[in-house]
Formats: C-alpha cells, sequence, structure tokens
C-alpha cells in the first residue's frame, strides 16, 4: 500500500481509536482507499484515460465483492480460511493443529483466518516485527480480529481483503491483479487464474514455478477440475518478466496530466470520447499521408464557443509521434498568416479601412534596423490594386504588411494581448513589419481561443477542460461589428479564390470561416477556423523544428480541420451568425474594374457605393528600389565590374530622369516602370527621379559597403 493510502489508514485508526482494539468502519476504510491509477472521463462518464498519479504500489479502484468471479471467492477463502463463514474471527480448529504442528515440525504453519489477516493489513500494528508474531502480537492480532467481527459483515471482510491484499511486486488488489497477470478485470477471472492468485498471497514473489505447484497442491484439493498443466503453462506466460497494465484507455494523455493528481480516483473533464478518437485517428491518417514529405507531427483543438468547453484536445499522434510526451497544443510555434484577421480587424475597427477599401500588393522595400525587409506573398505574384476582403481572404502578405503600417505595431501587440496571446511578450519595435506575418510564437490553444472570439463577436472568455466548471470572465477584446465583418471575410469562397481556387480543403457544405497559415520555410502550418458552433484548429509540423517539404497549410493542415468539422456537424448544418447593430450593406462598385461589382459590409457611417481608383498617370513615380536608408553590401567574391544595383521607379508612364549625387544616369525598362542598372560605388549616395521639365519626383538616400575583387 502507497504511503498515501498507509496515512490516510492510520489517520482512520487514530479517529476511530477510542477503546482496546476499536476499528474502523467499512464505509471509513473503502473511503480512505486511494487508487494508484486515476481515470480520466469524458462529458459523458466514459473511460478517456488512465494515468498512474501514485509511484508506490499499483492499485486500480476499489473492486465490490460482487464484482470479483465466484470462482475467485470460492478459491481464496477455501484456500486461507475455510470455515470463514462460521466463525468469529478465529478459527480455534486451525490454531490447535497449527500449535501441534509447529512442536513436531520444522516447517512452522500459521493458522491466520482472512479476518486475522485483514486487521494485519488495516494497522501495522498487528503485524509481525521481526518476521514471527511472539505469542503476545498473536494474540493482539486475534483480539483485533474478533472486534472487526463485531462491526463488519462477512461480505465487507472478504470484499476490503482482496482490495488490500498484495498479489506480486508492487501489485495490489484483486482489480489490479487481474488486470496486470492475465489482463481482465476480476469479474472474469477463471479456476485456473484464482488458483495462481490465491498462491501468490502466501508468497507474492514465489517464481513461476513455485507458484504453479502451489496452486496444482490448490487445486487438487478444492479445484480437481482444474489441471496442473493448464495451471503451469498459465504461470509461465502471466508471472514471468514486467507487469505493465494496459490501460483501459490512453486517448487523451495531455489533459490526464494536466487534470489528474495523486489523491484523485477521477476527473470528469469536457471532452467528447468519440470526438477525441476520431480527432486522433483523423491526425494520425493525414500524418501517413505527409510522411514522404518530412512531416511527422500535428496537433488538434476543438472547442464549443458558447461555454470555452474544449471537445478534442490531441496533443500529438501517440506512438508514432517523434516525441510523444511533448504536447503540440500548448507549444509555442511561429504563427505564420493565422494572425491577419487580428490585424485587419482592429484597422476596421479604428476605421482606417473598409473591406472595401484598396491596397497596393506590389513590391516593397521596406528598411529595418537589420537590414531590408522584403515581403513576398506565397505564390511569388503580385495583384496589384486589391480590397481588403481580397487581401485578407486570399492572405496576401504585401497589402498585410502595408495594414500594419497603418495600425502601428504596437497597437496590433496590444490587440494581440487583449486576445490572450501570452507568448507575445516584446514590443511592436522588436517583431517589426514581420508581425503582420506572423513572426511571434503563438499556442495551438491561444489561437484557437483567439478566433473563438471573433465568433462570438468579439467576447473573450477562458477555455476549460474541467466538467462543470462554469464559464470564466467574459470581456469584450473586439467591436462586435468589426469582428463580424471580419468572420464574413474569412467565409468568402470567392474572396479567396484569388489564392486558393474555388476548389481547396477550406471550402464547406455550410457556414464556416477559417484561415491558414504557414511559418517560415515551412516549419508549422495551420488551419484554424469555425462554425456558429465550433472552433476547430490544426498545427502540422515537426516538433524538432525541421522544415516540412512542400507542405503548406492548405495541403497539410486544411484537409484534417475539413474532415472534423464535416464530422462535427454530419447531422446538424449549422447556420451563419446574425448580423450586429453597427453593420451596414449595400452594393458597391470599383472604377477601372479593378474588381467586380458586389455586396459589401461596412461599420456604419463608413459605407460608400463607389471606391474611386487614382489613374497612372496622376500617380507620383517613386522609387521603389533600393529603399530610402538601405545599405548596400559588395560581394567580394563578384568581380566589380560585374557587380550591378537595380534602380526601379513606379509607375513610369513616360520617360523618367534618373540622377545619382546630381549626375544623369541612362534608364530604360518595362512598361510601367522605370530601371537604371547602376555599378556599385563604395560610400553615401543621394538617388531621385525627375519628370521630363526637371521637376524632382522623388528622392532616397542610401549606402553602399565593402570591396569587391578586381578581377
Amino acid at each position: 500500500m502507497s504511503p498515501f493510502a498507509r496515512h490516510a489508514l492510520v489517520a482512520v485508526f487514530a479517529v476511530t481509536a477510542g477503546q482496546a482494539f476499536a476499528l474502523p468502519a467499512f464505509e471509513e476504510v473503502r473511503a480512505a482507499y486511494a487508487a494508484s491509477d486515476a481515470v480520466l472521463l469524458d462529458r459523458h462518464g466514459e473511460v478517456l484515460h488512465e494515468l498512474r498519479v501514485d509511484a508506490h504500489g499499483r492499485r486500480l479502484e476499489w473492486t465490490p465483492l460482487a464484482a470479483v468471479s465466484p470462482a475467485m471467492q470460492r478459491i481464496a477463502v477455501q484456500a486461507e480460511d475455510q470455515r470463514f463463514f462460521s466463525h468469529a474471527g478465529v478459527d480455534w480448529l486451525a490454531l490447535a493443529h497449527a500449535a501441534l504442528r509447529n512442536l513436531f515440525s520444522a516447517a512452522p504453519r500459521g493458522a491466520s483466518t482472512i479476518t486475522m489477516q485483514l486487521a494485519a493489513q488495516l494497522d501495522p500494528a498487528h503485524r509481525p516485527r521481526a518476521g514471527k508474531r511472539s505469542l503476545a502480537e498473536k494474540w493482539r492480532q486475534i483480539e483485533a480480529a474478533r472486534a472487526l467481527e463485531q462491526r463488519w459483515s462477512k461480505h465487507e471482510i472478504l470484499e476490503a481483503y482482496l482490495n488490500l491484499a498484495s498479489f506480486r511486486g508492487e501489485v495490489q488488489g484483486i482489480a489490479a491483479a487481474s488486470r496486470a497477470l492475465f489482463g481482465k478485470r476480476a469479474d472474469g477471472l477463471d479456476e485456473a487464474e484464482a488458483l495462481l492468485l490465491t498462491a501468490l498471497l502466501r508468497n507474492p514473489a514465489a517464481d513461476p514455478a513455485r507458484a504453479a505447484r502451489r496452486a496444482c497442491g490448490l487445486a487438487r484439493r478444492i479445484a480437481p477440475h482444474a489441471g496442473c498443466e493448464a495451471i503451469a503453462a498459465r504461470a509461465r506466460g502471466s508471472l514471468a518478466g514486467s507487469h505493465a497494465m494496459t490501460p483501459r484507455a490512453a486517448v487523451a494523455p495531455h489533459v490526464a496530466r494536466r487534470l489528474l493528481k495523486l489523491g484523485m480516483e477521477r476527473s470528469h473533464s469536457t471532452l467528447d470520447g468519440e470526438l477525441q478518437r476520431f480527432a486522433l485517428e483523423a491526425l494520425q491518417h493525414q500524418l501517413n499521408l505527409l510522411e514522404k514529405q518530412n512531416v511527422a507531427d500535428g496537433a488538434v483543438l476543438v472547442v464549443d464557443n458558447a461555454s470555452g468547453e474544449v471537445l478534442a484536445y490531441v496533443g500529438n499522434s501517440g506512438a508514432s509521434a517523434s516525441a510523444r510526451f511533448v504536447d503540440g497544443v500548448m507549444a509555442p510555434r511561429q504563427a505564420g498568416s493565422t494572425l491577419k484577421p487580428f490585424l485587419y480587424e482592429v484597422a476596421l475597427e479604428q476605421r482606417l479601412l473598409t473591406a472595401a477599401s484598396l491596397i497596393d500588393d506590389s513590391p516593397v522595400n521596406l528598411v529595418t534596423p537589420s537590414g531590408l525587409y522584403v515581403p513576398q506573398n506565397y505564390d511569388r505574384e503580385f495583384k496589384g490594386l486589391v480590397s481588403a476582403r481580397t487581401s485578407l481572404a486570399g492572405s496576401l502578405n504585401v497589402p498585410a504588411v502595408r495594414t500594419l503600417m497603418l495600425v502601428g505595431a504596437d497597437a496590433f501587440v496590444a490587440r494581440l494581448k487583449a486576445l490572450g496571446f501570452d507568448t507575445v511578450t516584446e514590443d511592436g519595435d522588436y517583431y517589426g513589419y514581420a508581425l503582420a506575418l506572423g513572426s511571434p510564437e503563438v499556442r495551438l490553444w491561444d489561437l484557437v481561443n483567439a478566433y473563438r472570439t471573433l465568433a462570438n463577436g468579439g467576447v473573450w472568455s477562458p477555455l476549460t477542460l474541467t466538467r462543470g466548471a462554469g464559464e470564466g470572465t467574459r470581456t469584450r477584446a473586439m467591436d462586435a461589428a468589426a469582428a463580424y465583418i471580419i468572420a464574413d471575410i474569412l467565409s468568402d469562397r470567392a474572396a479567396r479564390s484569388v489564392t486558393f481556387g474555388l476548389e481547396n480543403p477550406l471550402a464547406t457544405r455550410f457556414w464556416s470561416a477559417v484561415k491558414t497559415g504557414t511559418s517560415k520555410d515551412m516549419r508549422d502550418n495551420w488551419c484554424v477556423g469555425f462554425s456558429g458552433r465550433y472552433t476547430v484548429g490544426v498545427w502540422i509540423g515537426n516538433f524538432s523544428g525541421a522544415s516540412m517539404w512542400d507542405v503548406s497549410g492548405v495541403s497539410g493542415a486544411a484537409p484534417l480541420w475539413l474532415d472534423i468539422m464535416n464530422y462535427l456537424h454530419r447531422a446538424d448544418p449549422g447556420r451563419a451568425p446574425r448580423r450586429p447593430a453597427g453593420v451596414v450593406a449595400g452594393k458597391i462598385a470599383f472604377e477601372r474594374g479593378v474588381e467586380a461589382p458586389r455586396q459589401e459590409l461596412f461599420l456604419a457611417g463608413t459605407d460608400t457605393t463607389a471606391i474611386s481608383v487614382k489613374a497612372p498617370a496622376a500617380q507620383g513615380p517613386r522609387i521603389v528600389y533600393p529603399g530610402n536608408g538601405s545599405v548596400i553590401a559588395l560581394d567580394p567574391d563578384i568581380p566589380a565590374a560585374r557587380q550591378r544595383v537595380r534602380f526601379v521607379a513606379r509607375p513610369a508612364a513616360h520617360a523618367l530622369h534618373w540622377r545619382l549625387n546630381g549626375e544623369p544616369l541612362a534608364s530604360a525598362g518595362a512598361a510601367g516602370e522605370s530601371v537604371v542598372l547602376w555599378r556599385p560605388e563604395p560610400g553615401r549616395h543621394v538617388l531621385s527621379v525627375a519628370d521630363a521639365s526637371g521637376i524632382a519626383l522623388d528622392e532616397i538616400e542610401f549606402e553602399v559597403r565593402g570591396t569587391a575583387t578586381r578581377r
């Protein structure tokens, strides 16, 4: 028995000890009993996971006598105490026979009844102090057994005896012995198994051959139909080696480790067992499909939008995971494009943009303290002028960076912290422009809850794993109207098609809003989205941080997200959210056919019917490369005569005049741009462009450093 359980029983004795041999009530002993394995239950009471929480002894739950096979009850009584049901705690006839035998035999034998053995199990004071009891110790044990019989029924005594007895090594109790040695419950024990377990009561450390000999001896006396050969074979197969217990269920290890503690028999979680198993199997299937693309790991989280209860929590794929104890739900990983919806929401909320506002998706070079930042789109193409709706739904990177420049990095960081992203700990300057593209590391747990906040109209509350814990504090993290418009954009299949096409794993047969994300060098990919009732998040990658091979959020995480969403809505397709106050809809048209006319959503007061586009001739040319303040390094491995820097200005409807440090440069270029190829020279330089009349249109400064070879 573990120190925990033993101390609990001793405490029970202390409370009840008011007279000699005052013993605890049966109910007190049963209540003080503590299993070494705690059980995690799902929301319906189904066993999801068994987890060992006590290293001292291996015990399962207390087993009622009715749940022990009749064969085990009968054989244990006949072998250990054949007059158990007729004596009052002490078998005086057996004691007399034992006394006579001990006088004339070199092999002493005891005559402790089951009740006497139980008294010794309950109170250490009744155990022998030096391997053999003195007469005084034996008398105290007898008195304790008689007192126990006066308070307990025979069935209670036998039940407690079988639950507290040690059978093999650290295995204690009939439930643990049945599972560890025979892989079954106690009510399924047959005669041969009952004989072996009874043989082990006298000598738990007996080797298989010795245990089989004693079991065969018992069989000849009390179970003649049990064959010795079968008993010996069972002993060799069950008693040799270690006795690891196979858990009844093991599908939620990370939740079990979070909720189950020492002294706890069971915990009711919010998980749904059927959904948990489906999510685990679906993850394993998707990882098998991606194995040849250097993908080993993944995680899934499913939550209920209204309550915040976690319905499925798959921290990794189990035995096939590269690191089975790593929890992918709680491991910080780079967010990729999954943070973009919250950036655009801030821009809408601050009325810096509408969903119809046009953003320039063209090359941009941004100077940062660590060098130039040149964002690229996923498909390496640029779309020109695109609306905010198209930019977000199509996950375009350059428009996101331009939106961050409008909102401000600090304001965006503040919003992420308000949404519960505890891993976003630095200020905006630390993350820089890459913040728009998801450079911070986030946890799937926080990311799913942030999307759930979008689903709930901008109201944030914590997630919970404990059934009946109640909803936590609710706070408004986003404007309800702006959150609704963002959700509508994420559900827009047509707007998404600019990047992903119309047919992709993000399209469901019911209303849903979803976003994918892929981190730098394809180390992580995500798919997070919600319906009216559920939010589902998937991460795919490698716990080692190794890059995947040509796996994006659409090809990696999205198919799994779709499988789980379809499973959740197999019987109920759900419905789109209601439009909140403060959102108006109207027909919108774009000049020059930038995008097709459509119905658009606006925050009240920002609505319009037409979006004007400035004519190219009216747009002043700008130097797009190099960026102002750039530092260009010469390559010492390339001959100086072969090195060139490309100066680019856009738009260029007419010829532009370039000047470097006041000296003219010849230009060329394709339609819409002006280009100069310049042989770099170390030093600081001023570059400008002017129109035909010599009026300066743009000017930047840059520096060239280093020395190139003269070959």
